[in-house]
């Protein structure tokens, strides 16, 4: 079963949209700074401490923001943290409701093969390092495309704009360099 992209952006606007509307805009990449807060706090128990009402963290980053990340980080369970650990439950559902995962490992685009061949370790290793520079530049803007270009746009903010703009401004080059045959 495969979604037609009209229906899927159609979707993910309505998700978006109701989101925004109920909750707030979505953005993820600093659950992925939350999740290290408690896979720390885990390893470290003085990491995060909670005094009268506040918690702060022996990590500056985690204590920014009136120790906003060191709170979310002692208590995970919340709607942002969810909705990230909720997307990948989604990914792997929707894996699995197209024939499971070695159907998808089968079923590499073609210009994909064309180039790199019909490796998986390679198509994993390439989505890995993307999704780590992706990540990387995302927390050293403060952001991530779902934040920036998605709900910012959403938002009419300039820097949604602005952030979409270099993302296809890298995106572009690299696909035409990386994708030569095809």
């Amino acid at each position: 079963m495969v979604l037609n992209w009209k229906l899927g952006g159609l979707l993910l606007g309505l998700v978006f949209f109701a989101a925004v509307l109920l909750v707030k805009p979505i953005g993820v990449s600093t659950q992925f700074v939350i999740l290290n807060g408690v896979v720390a706090d885990m390893v470290s128990p003085d990491f995060i401490t909670k005094t009268d009402e506040a918690y702060t963290s022996t990590n500056a980053y985690m204590a920014k923001s009136g120790g906003k990340y060191a709170g979310n980080a002692a208590n995970p369970l919340n709607y942002s943290f969810v909705f990230v650990l909720a997307m990948a439950l989604g990914a792997f559902l929707s894996a699995r409701l197209r024939g499971g995962i070695d159907a998808a490992e089968r079923a590499a685009p073609e210009i994909w093969r064309a180039n790199f061949g019909d490796t998986p370790v390679a198509r994993y290793a390439v989505a890995f390092l993307g999704g780590f520079i992706v990540l990387y530049g995302a927390r050293l803007a403060g952001g991530c495309t779902s934040g920036h270009m998605m709900s910012g746009m959403m938002q009419t903010a300039l820097s949604g704009y602005i952030f979409a703009a270099g993302a296809f401004a890298a995106a572009i080059p690299t696909a035409m360099l990386m994708y030569k045959k095809g």
